[in-house]
């Protein structure tokens, strides 16, 4: 098993001095006891710090809220899972016969906890310099396509502040109507701000996403007067 191991050390950009480590981070627990399960708990804390520490170097304005937002979308089991299918990680998995049978290599589960123990066990091997690169390394892209500072806010946040800018009142949302079956609903809101001649609706798939849509529609009727 060294020989793909090397060809995953070099692609993550780390030499492992123990092996042992690196295929550790590499075994579901289906595939035995010695697994990657402390590893992938390690790698979390580990991940969750450095990608808090570059945030907050990156962005000195944005506060703790709009930083937690950042590290979210960055750290989120559907990002790992991505980084994990661009570095190939799944084809280096142990998995049990069940696991393989069913997919096990590309589920983004697995393949999001397995970037976590990877991390670990750099971390572990080279210390937290290591694990800081390699991090910053599988991260760079996402890390660089983050909006420029105080872009991040949600639209019903940017429509609340410009209507506190012009002194006019908060916004009033209303359900207008919710469609689609119990386990595929559509909802349907108004946005309406008293004193201003101007409402707006928006779709979505939750209560929250139909709000955010609305309050898009009514900052851009603001943004055209």
């Amino acid at each position: 098993m060294r020989e793909p191991l090397e060809q995953l050390s070099h692609e993550i950009g780390y030499q492992f001095s123990d092996w042992r480590l690196l295929e550790r981070a590499l075994t579901h627990r289906s595939a035995g006891s010695s697994n990657n399960e402390r590893l992938e708990f390690l790698g979390d804390a580990i991940l969750g710090f450095i990608i808090a520490e570059v945030l907050y170097k990156r962005f000195p304005l944005l506060d703790e809220g709009q930083l937690s937002r950042l590290r979210a979308s960055l750290v989120k089991r559907e990002s790992l899972a991505e980084i994990a299918r661009q570095q190939r990680v799944g084809a280096y998995l142990s998995l049990g016969a069940g696991e393989q049978r069913s997919g096990g290599h590309s589920r983004t589960s697995i393949l999001a906890d397995a970037v976590e123990a990877l991390l670990g066990a750099v971390y572990l091997d080279g210390g937290y310099d290591s694990a800081r690169q390699v991090t910053i390394d599988l991260f760079v892209a996402r890390l660089d396509a983050l909006p420029p500072e105080g872009q991040d806010k949600d639209p019903k946040t940017r429509l609340q502040e410009y209507l506190q800018a012009q002194k006019l009142p908060l916004p009033t949302y209303t359900i207008l109507g919710i469609s689609g079956s119990q386990h595929d609903q559509r909802f349907r809101v108004a946005c309406r701000v008293e004193g201003a001649e101007l409402e707006s609706s928006g779709e979505g798939s939750s209560r929250r996403r139909a709000e955010q849509a609305s309050a898009v529609q009514l900052l851009r009727q603001f943004e055209g007067n």
